[in-house]
């Protein structure tokens, strides 16, 4: 279905120059002469490359239907991925280039939504927030108020993120998915 182009968001899929594209990110720019336009980050789903795009706002754009099927993580194998459909208990395995950085957050049966055009996988969207463990915190350095109040940590999936510098070692935390960035201490 088309779509204007100021309607596009990140997760979506749009067809560009005969290829299926996943929207990473979108920006509008508005130059101080002329028409505002999208800047298009994307990822060609067959491929793996990324490619930018502009549009002007009024263009139009082919939007692909994108099937959701909420599924369960079960298990890697090497650097596959492998889901179990909750409906129908069919398994498929996705590669770990496929699902990004975020494959990291992916925990034993971590329910999610796997995305399916024309009945192949393309994408996994995870739940907004997860629960980790900090594994190492950087000491608080007295006095170092005036530049950030937050420091770096390592959470057990081996991602680095800032944290505040009340949070110690072996503190549990929610930890957004989207950004990859520390939201509260766990409960």
């Amino acid at each position: 279905m088309k779509i204007s182009a100021n309607s596009i968001r990140g997760g979506m899929v749009i067809e560009h120059e005969g290829k299926q594209w996943m929207v990473l990110k979108n920006q509008v720019v508005q130059p101080g002469k002329g028409g505002a336009f999208m800047q298009v980050e994307m990822r060609d789903i067959a491929g793996g490359n990324k490619s930018q795009a502009r549009w002007r706002t009024a263009d139009t754009v082919e939007r692909l239907e994108v099937r959701e099927l909420d599924c369960q993580y079960l298990f890697k194998d090497g650097d596959m991925y492998t889901f179990m459909d909750t409906a129908s208990y069919e398994q498929f395995s996705l590669a770990g280039d496929l699902i990004g950085e975020k494959a990291g957050f992916l925990q034993d049966n971590m329910e999610v939504t796997v995305d399916f055009i024309e009945g192949k996988p393309v994408s996994v969207n995870l739940p907004g927030s997860v629960v980790l463990t900090v594994v190492e915190a950087d000491p608080v350095v007295k006095g170092q108020t005036a530049a950030s109040s937050y420091k770096p940590g390592v959470l057990e999936n081996g991602m680095k993120i800032l944290i505040p510098p009340f949070i110690e070692a072996g503190t549990k935390i929610v930890v957004n998915t989207e950004d990859i960035s520390y939201v509260e201490r766990a409960k």
